[in-house]
């Protein structure tokens, strides 16, 4: 029996997390359901792609990914089951793939069930059934037709100069803590050891070298890290919303807002604060 999450923007305040839920295991009894977050920003592809790009890979193969973030039918926008890497995601084809993987998906089907009145909730009426079976081991072409596309997404990227990485918050948690779009990878293939800075907002406030643990700088103090996802991080010591503010609150930092990395110095240094 297959692990089936669940990632949307219903909330937790009202039932409709219970019936999509209740749905499921009506169907299929011993499945075992995981919460990745309800409390996505309403209608915020990009943010439950990141969350979703910051977890999926951590579950076993066969894992069904359930996703409610604008899951509408509409002549423009199908349901999909997309295969990939050996995990199933369930959605609404609204460019949210696009954002989640770095490549084309194995196999995509769009979903054809006759579920009635319960087109109006697609999550429990729809993704629900379709998750249900494929945690059973049931086929994917059962639910409907093998297509060969989905919708892309376009989202701000990455601007690469010589002296200097462009990049933009891409997510903030509940602590405060700010995330980028900038990887690791692409500042180490920039940086060549030069000497950095990170700035957001006021030049006041750059971070000039790249922390391994929260307690690398003092209680109170702001700091740069690599996330578990390898995304850049902006953060504060000891801060959060009910305790002196995060960096999201502090530096007023807020999605889509742009942190840029300048490069100075040799090439060649010996200094490196990254480490």
């Amino acid at each position: 029996m297959a692990i089936i999450t669940l990632t949307s923007d219903l909330g937790l305040r009202d039932h409709y997390v219970a019936l999509v839920k209740a749905a499921i295991l009506a169907q299929s009894p011993q499945a075992v359901i995981i919460d990745i977050s309800h409390d996505v920003r309403s209608f915020d592809i990009g943010a439950a792609a990141f969350l979703l790009r910051s977890s999926w890979q951590h579950f076993p193969m066969g894992t069904v990914h359930v996703i409610g973030i604008n899951p509408e039918l509409t002549a423009t926008q199908a349901h999909v089951v997309v295969q990939y890497m050996g995990h199933y995601f369930i959605s609404a084809d609204n460019g949210i793939f696009s954002l989640l993987f770095d490549e084309e998906p194995d196999e995509i089907y769009e979903i054809n069930l006759n579920q009635g009145a319960d087109w109006t909730f697609p999550m429990k009426g729809v993704f629900a059934t379709a998750a249900a079976h494929l945690s059973k081991g049931g086929a994917p072409d059962f639910l409907g037709k093998r297509i060969e596309s989905i919708q892309i997404a376009f989202m701000p990227g990455i601007s690469i100069e010589e002296k200097l990485l462009r990049g933009r918050v891409e997510y903030i948690d509940h602590y405060g803590n700010v995330y980028t779009n900038i990887t690791r990878s692409v500042f180490e293939s920039v940086r060549k050891k030069r000497l950095f800075a990170v700035q957001f907002k006021s030049s006041g406030f750059a971070i000039k070298k790249i922390s391994h643990y929260f307690t690398d700088a003092l209680v109170g103090e702001r700091l740069a890290m690599w996330a578990s996802n390898d995304a850049l991080m902006i953060a504060i010591h000891g801060g959060a919303k009910d305790n002196g503010g995060g960096a999201s609150s502090l530096f007023g930092l807020e999605v889509d807002d742009v942190v840029r990395i300048e490069f100075y110095g040799d090439e060649n240094s010996e200094d490196d604060l990254s480490e």
